[in-house]
């Protein structure tokens, strides 16, 4: 499989990859540069924010989300103003970090202790004060998991029974049962530590096999839906930290990732590659 960077620009903490199906448009994030990125048409728009910034997600409603260390804020596209939604997690010195929407257009945000400083610059992780919240179109707030590190992958079963839910400070994907209520049944282990890097973010295709991208690894992994690899994707960076599927066919799947000490050409840029089977579609949120 070939990889192509999409553009030029190479970020120093690549996130949050979304492809919006409607405006054919690929939103993504450089957390540790506090930018939003959206390359649509083939034109490459930032919007600099004021924070570090996890995701950036498109509305229903026409405006964005940004998920910022001080909140959940709706990003006006065209004045650049924000507004607070929610203050999912009240809790000092955490920062947002995975976020995805579910078909119901709800966004799941998990947080973490942050571990970048105010130039960028990687400061430890010594506590384990993550959580994982639902948040509603109206911009109520759900409690689900505390507890969590450094949480990664946000994947929903097709009948919306399941979540696959990663933290990588356990290097383990795990599932959870969702409640009829909601809520979460504990964790099972789903796939555990594995010799190509930690894991980090995912994507689902239209078989129920999950690409995790393998951070450290050079890799994705494509694991089965019990959780056996089936085969290994061999990437041009070091650190590849997300994917998802886009294209007009949903058959294009782009690869965010990071910079490293190992300084390769490509690290923190986006990648495409050209797949053989189709990937789920990104969900706006609904609100």
């Amino acid at each position: 499989m070939s990889c192509t960077a999409v553009t030029e620009h190479r970020a120093q903490l690549g996130e949050g990859p979304f492809w919006d199906v409607p405006t054919q448009a690929l939103y993504w994030v450089n957390i540790a540069g506090k930018q939003a990125l959206r390359l649509m048409g083939g034109h490459l728009q930032i919007w600099q924010l004021p924070e570090h910034v996890s995701a950036f997600i498109p509305c229903e409603s026409g405006d964005a989300l940004v998920t910022l260390s001080s909140g959940v804020y709706r990003l006006d596209l065209a004045t650049q103003a924000l507004t607070l939604l929610c203050v999912a997690d009240p809790q000092p010195g955490n920062r947002g970090n995975e976020a995805r929407c579910d078909a119901q257009g709800r966004l799941w945000l998990g947080t973490m202790q942050n571990n970048i400083g105010e130039h960028g610059e990687d400061l430890p992780i010594t506590r384990r004060s993550g959580g994982l919240f639902r948040i509603d179109a109206d911009g109520q707030v759900t409690p689900l998991l505390h507890g969590l590190g450094i949480p990664n992958t946000l994947l929903w079963s097709e009948d919306g029974s399941q979540v696959h839910f990663g933290d990588s400070l356990d290097a383990t994907l795990y599932q959870h049962a969702i409640q009829a209520d909601g809520q979460l049944e504990p964790a099972t282990l789903w796939f555990g530590p594995h010799v190509r890097g930690g894991p980090d973010g995912s994507a689902m295709d239209s078989e129920g096999y999950i690409w995790n991208a393998r951070w450290d690894g050079s890799c994705l992994l494509r694991l089965t839906p019990d959780g056996e690899v089936d085969r290994i994707i061999e990437l041009p960076v070091s650190r590849p930290t997300s994917c998802v599927f886009g294209g007009p066919n949903l058959t294009t799947l782009y690869i965010t990732s990071a910079a490293s000490p190992l300084d390769h050409p490509l690290d923190g840029a986006v990648l495409a590659i050209e797949v053989d089977v189709p990937g789920k579609p990104c969900h706006r949120f609904a609100g």
